[in-house]
């Protein structure tokens, strides 16, 4: 194909990669409720939701309500020859460094806990600042945080491998899961939910534009 000499070339701005074949293509204009995707590729490139801000702002409140009790309260009760005992998640952080395992409690303690609420707050501050059109610098900064914090968050890892210790303990003792399991299942889902929702174009593209309207 012989391009037309006479028409200026695309500022970067206006430049779009797909991800996943390195395709560069003119990025259209695209309204709320839209989706673009790879004409090579068929990859997904944007996904405009609807309310994007709104929605995810409910699911990032809804995830920090349940973050106390999945991390505090009890996941599991064990009785083991008629001695009872809860466990929690920050107990076992505390177990793994009272049984001189400082290092192996700093990783559960950080990527259980710490990271996940990190990235919860950083989430919260970027919706904040794209709903209230304020500090949007500062917002693309946490932005910046929250996506190098991705890879070290690992609630579904902590999950499944309570879920292994409950198939092995429970021919040893007696079990009953407790309601901070509900609450780290539900947390866990929300955060899936807000993934979804909370889409990587729409982000940067609220962060760098002065007229963006979060309403819609």
């Amino acid at each position: 194909m012989i391009r037309d000499m006479t028409k200026p070339l695309p500022s970067l701005d206006q430049l779009l990669a797909c991800p996943e074949c390195d395709l560069l293509m003119k990025c259209p204009v695209v309204t709320h409720g839209l989706k673009v995707s790879c004409a090579c590729c068929g990859y997904t490139l944007i996904n405009s939701k609807p309310k994007m801000v709104t929605r995810s702002l409910a699911l990032v409140l809804s995830a920090l309500l349940l973050y106390i009790p999945a991390n505090f309260l009890p996941i599991m009760k064990l009785n083991l020859l008629g001695r009872v005992t809860e466990e929690t998640v920050w107990s076992g952080v505390s177990e793994l460094y009272k049984s001189g395992m400082p290092e192996v409690a700093i990783v559960v303690f950080m990527c259980a806990m710490a990271i996940p609420l990190l990235k919860l707050l950083c989430q919260l501050w970027v919706l904040l600042s794209i709903r209230f059109d304020m500090a949007k610098g500062l917002g693309l900064l946490a932005y910046r945080i929250y996506h190098h914090l991705r890879e070290w968050g690992m609630l579904e890892v902590y999950l499944i491998s309570t879920l292994v210790a409950l198939v092995k303990l429970v021919d040893m003792a007696d079990l009953t899961l407790d309601i901070g399991m509900a609450c780290f299942i539900g947390l866990l889902v929300v955060q899936i939910l807000l993934e979804v929702v909370m889409t990587p174009h729409e982000v940067w593209r609220a962060l760098e534009s002065r007229h963006y309207d979060a309403r819609y």
